[in-house]
């Protein structure tokens, strides 16, 4: 009988158990392998939608201006935010803005702080009256940098008015404004003209001897034209000349202290604003900044076209206003500071803040620029074009 050898049984769990091992790292690694390469998916979010509405006329530059600034922060948003601008009417009546967007009827506006007058005489002085010589943009820095914003916030608060405000957009200095019969050559032309105005501006004209009617702008040329107004001032050429004032005028005054450093104002709901991440907030107020200088810029090419366009070709003669009557704003105007200050603390606080910002930074701009009307003159007064 053949002989067997017996063999020692191999060990093969140890083996098994390894392969398994490998293969589970294998696949492991595979694993980490395709989700590093795969792309990460995100779920798109609705954009955080806020209703505007404007003070202004469709038409109007002004609202046009408003659209400018929703369009800068949807796109630097990065379509996180989307401001839906309506005009003027639309919700709410203009002089209702303000108490619309601190219900929440509206998540935000745009507007004039001058609007505002009637809940506190203080609020006018962020664009009646000669600011004791700043233009508009020095108005801007005070407030940003002179203390203007907080007492702004004072005075809101104070009315207990839940908005945010930015104030940005200094207007070049307004008309005297239009006129049905003929040019204004001394103060006392203006005795018994019904006059739309605003604002502060009411008192000054007031002072001047006419009767006011502050009236929202879509309002004043069909005012006008029905003989409800014998003159007006609205703002600039391109918004006087879209609203219709060539229609119903030929005499336009260039120059007055009654509304020559204004600028707007964006408003926001207070609690819809808090509600909004930190970063859609820093966006929200750069785009003020940003949206400041770019209305300063398309505002003087703008302007300057359509001051030409009405003169040229509608047949509106512009005046320069009289020194004798300016002066005499500025007198009246010494007696309404006086008046208004002695009612109201909150005036006389905010009017002092000015003050001594203006003492200050208006001197240094005077002794700072140059005349540029000088240059104008030497360059264009009387020349020949060159061939």
């Amino acid at each position: 009988m053949k002989k067997t050898t017996s063999r020692p049984q191999a060990d093969t769990a140890p083996k098994a158990s390894r392969r398994s091992f490998l293969k589970k790292a294998a696949l492991g690694a595979a694993g980490v392998a395709a989700g590093a390469a795969a792309p990460t998916i995100h779920v798109a979010q609705a954009p955080t939608t806020l209703r505007f509405q404007s003070t202004w006329p469709q038409k109007d530059i002004f609202h046009e201006f408003a659209l400018d600034y929703a369009k800068k922060v949807n796109e630097m948003s990065g379509g996180r935010l989307k401001i839906e601008v309506l005009a003027a009417g639309s919700v709410v009546k203009a002089f209702d803005l303000l108490d619309a967007v601190s219900k929440g009827t509206l998540d935000g506006g745009h507007g004039v702080v001058a609007y505002w007058y009637g809940k506190n005489t203080a609020l006018a002085l962020w664009g009646s009256g000669p600011a004791f010589g700043m233009d508009p943009n020095m108005v801007l820095a005070w407030h940003h940098y002179g203390g203007g914003r907080q007492l702004l916030e004072e005075i809101y608060k104070s009315l207990n008015l839940d908005v945010v405000s930015l104030m940005y957009g200094p207007m070049p200095t307004q008309p005297l404004g239009w006129f049905k019969q003929k040019p204004i050559a001394k103060p006392d032309d203006m005795k018994g003209l019904k006059f739309r105005t605003v604002g502060l501006s009411i008192d000054i004209f007031n002072g001047l001897g006419a009767a006011v009617n502050a009236l929202p702008g879509a309002e004043i040329v069909p005012a006008m034209d029905r003989g409800l107004l014998d003159a007006a001032e609205f703002n600039n050429a391109s918004s006087d000349r879209v609203l219709g004032f060539p229609d119903v005028s030929k005499i336009c005054m260039l120059q007055s202290f009654h509304q020559c450093s204004e600028q707007f104002e964006i408003l926001f709901n207070g609690k819809r604003f808090q509600a909004l991440p930190a970063d859609l907030k820093s966006i929200i107020s750069i785009a003020a900044q940003a949206a400041s200088a770019d209305m300063s810029w398309k505002a003087i090419d703008r302007y300057s076209t359509d001051y030409f366009e009405m003169r040229d070709k509608q047949g509106v003669k512009f005046y320069s206003t009289r020194p004798e009557i300016l002066k005499r704003q500025l007198e009246i105007w010494d007696q309404v500071m006086e008046k208004r200050a002695a009612e109201n603390p909150m005036f006389k606080k905010v009017l002092e803040s000015q003050r001594k910002f203006a003492q200050r930074a208006a001197r240094w701009q005077n002794d700072t620029n140059v005349d540029f009307k000088m240059a104008y003159n030497h360059f264009f007064g009387g020349k020949k074009k060159p061939t």
